[in-house]
């Protein structure tokens, strides 16, 4: 595919996915489509690159559908001026995407195959990109005023709650009885708490999964 082709897939992708699924905020769709989703694939998947799908990347991850990204980042409403986290960087894409809309970027990831990929297409962008394990996030880069988390999780780890500065925000697909809904929580205090808005597809993170009870 040419880079024209890539181009136009990404006109179609904000104006077929994003504007008619609540993506509205300017600022977020002037980023997704000023970054080539397609560096962010793998290239045996590279077709892929704009569809309203999940995309396999290996080893049981995949990266997030365009509308997700669009809705989390639009309902989180990030200033310019902001100290962003992205949990689960996974390629870099979102990371990649959040750095267009604010000053300081860290990425966190713990796959080492992924980790290498996004530090090569994160490369100039100005992102911190850290290793080390999802759940635990960056303490040494907090508090970040928002905390994206690339995925849906059953559970929000504590550690990543008190990474967030007063009034901070924390995006992320939450999953419940089976069910993905893309939530928003805010911290207030010692208070936090996250108010879902929207049904959509999101890849699940294995290290935010509960454990099962035992049943006989």
């Amino acid at each position: 595919m040419s880079e024209h082709s890539f181009e136009h897939m990404r006109r179609a992708m904000i104006a077929s996915q994003l504007r008619t699924t609540g993506t509205n905020d300017p600022a977020v769709l002037a980023a997704m489509g000023e970054v080539a989703r397609e560096r962010f694939v793998p290239r045996g998947r590279i077709a892929m690159a704009y569809a309203d799908a999940l995309v396999p990347l290996g080893g049981g991850r995949q990266l997030n559908s365009p509308m997700a990204l669009g809705r989390l980042l639009t309902e989180a409403t990030p200033e310019e001026a902001a100290r962003a986290l992205v949990v689960g960087a996974a390629t870099g894409y979102a990371a990649a995407v959040v750095a267009k809309l604010v000053d300081s970027v860290v990425a966190v990831e713990e796959d080492p195959e992924l980790a290498a990929a996004a530090r090569e297409t994160l490369a100039g962008t100005g992102v911190e990109l850290v290793e080390g394990p999802l759940v635990e996030g960056h303490r040494a880069g907090a508090p970040y005023d928002l905390i994206l988390i690339d995925g849906a999780v059953e559970f929000v780890p504590q550690a990543l709650i008190d990474q967030l500065k007063d009034e901070g925000k924390l995006a992320a697909g939450m999953v419940e009885n089976g069910v993905t809904r893309l939530a928003l929580g805010r911290k207030a205090g010692e208070g936090f708490g996250m108010s879902a808005f929207a049904d959509a597809a999101a890849a699940v993170l294995p290290q935010f999964v509960k454990p099962r009870a035992f049943t006989f």
